[in-house]
């Protein structure tokens, strides 16, 4: 038969456990140093754990305000840049074409 010394209610037995648990006290003013730390450690940051300056122009440029004009610049630039490329290979290709049909075939 069972037992009768042998509990299995778990909520018992949790209470037995959690009551069995030691909790060694924190030492005075434990809340406050914590803090101190954290402010220190966010004053005090070596170069390599501040933003490059990379991430500061990027978190800059994507403020809703400046996205925009960040884009706009960024596509008006390559359009220029595609444009002056264009210009050039257009030239070339017309300095080619006039040389084919000016000179000689040895030359070419």
């Amino acid at each position: 038969m069972k037992d009768p010394s042998f509990d299995t209610d778990p909520d018992r037995l949790g209470a037995l456990l959690r009551a069995s648990r030691a909790t060694p006290p924190l030492p005075p003013r434990f809340q406050e140093n914590v803090w101190r730390r954290i402010e220190y450690a966010a004053t005090h940051a070596t170069p390599l754990e501040r933003d490059s300056w990379f991430d500061a122009l990027a978190t800059w440029i994507l403020r809703p305000r400046l996205a925009f004009v960040a884009v706009a610049v960024l596509v008006l630039t390559g359009v220029g840049l595609g444009w002056s490329k264009g210009e050039q290979l257009a030239r070339q290709d017309a300095q080619a074409r006039y040389l084919a049909a000016v000179a000689p075939n040895p030359l070419r």
